[in-house]
C-alpha cells in the first residue's frame, strides 16, 4: 500500500536530530549522547558532495537516504565523469511497505540523472536486495549492486 502523504526533501542543518534518531535505528540499545553532534559534524565535513534526503509522513520523520558523489580521475581524451554511492537508506520498521523507501530511492535516482552520473552503486543489506533489484540495480554478487547510467 503506497502512501500519498509522504514528503521527501533534502535534509537541512535543522534536521540533524531527526537524522540522528533514524540512524540510531541501526544500533538499537546503543545510547550515544554525542550522536547528534557527531552526525552534524560528519554532514558538515562531507560538504556538497553528500546529499541526504528525509522522508516525512505527516511531518513525522520516517526515513532517510543519502548519496555521495565520487569524481573520477580525468582520463586522456575522455569526458570527466562522476558516479554516486547510495547509503544510509532507512525506513522506520513500522512505516515500511508504504512506498516510503521507493520515494526516497526515486529522489536519489532523479538527482543522479539530473547530475548526469555514470552510475549509482550501493552495498545493501541482504534483506534489502529485492527492493534494490526491483529498482534496476544489478550485480555479480550480493555485496555490491550497480544501477547502470551513461557510462
Amino acid at each position: 500500500m503506497a502512501s500519498t502523504d509522504v514528503t521527501v526533501r533534502v535534509a537541512a542543518a535543522h534536521d540533524v536530530a531527526a537524522l540522528a534518531s533514524l540512524r540510531s535505528l541501526w544500533d538499537p540499545g546503543d545510547d550515544d549522547p554525542e550522536l547528534e553532534r557527531r552526525i552534524g559534524d560528519w554532514l558538515a565535513a562531507e560538504g556538497a558532495r553528500r546529499t541526504t534526503w528525509l522522508a516525512l509522513l505527516d511531518d513525522t520523520p520516517v526515513g532517510m537516504a543519502s548519496l555521495f558523489e565520487y569524481r573520477r580521475m580525468p582520463r586522456a581524451a575522455r569526458r570527466d565523469s562522476r558516479w554516486g554511492y547510495v547509503g544510509n537508506v532507512c525506513v522506520r520498521e513500522e512505516f515500511r511497505n508504504r512506498g516510503i523507501g521507493s520515494a526516497l530511492l526515486e529522489a536519489i535516482i532523479a538527482a543522479a540523472d539530473e547530475r548526469d552520473y555514470a552510475h549509482l552503486m550501493l552495498a545493501p543489506q541482504a534483506r534489502a536486495l529485492p527492493f534494490f533489484r526491483r529498482a534496476g540495480f544489478v550485480g555479480a554478487d550480493d555485496r555490491l549492486l550497480v544501477r547502470p547510467g551513461r557510462d
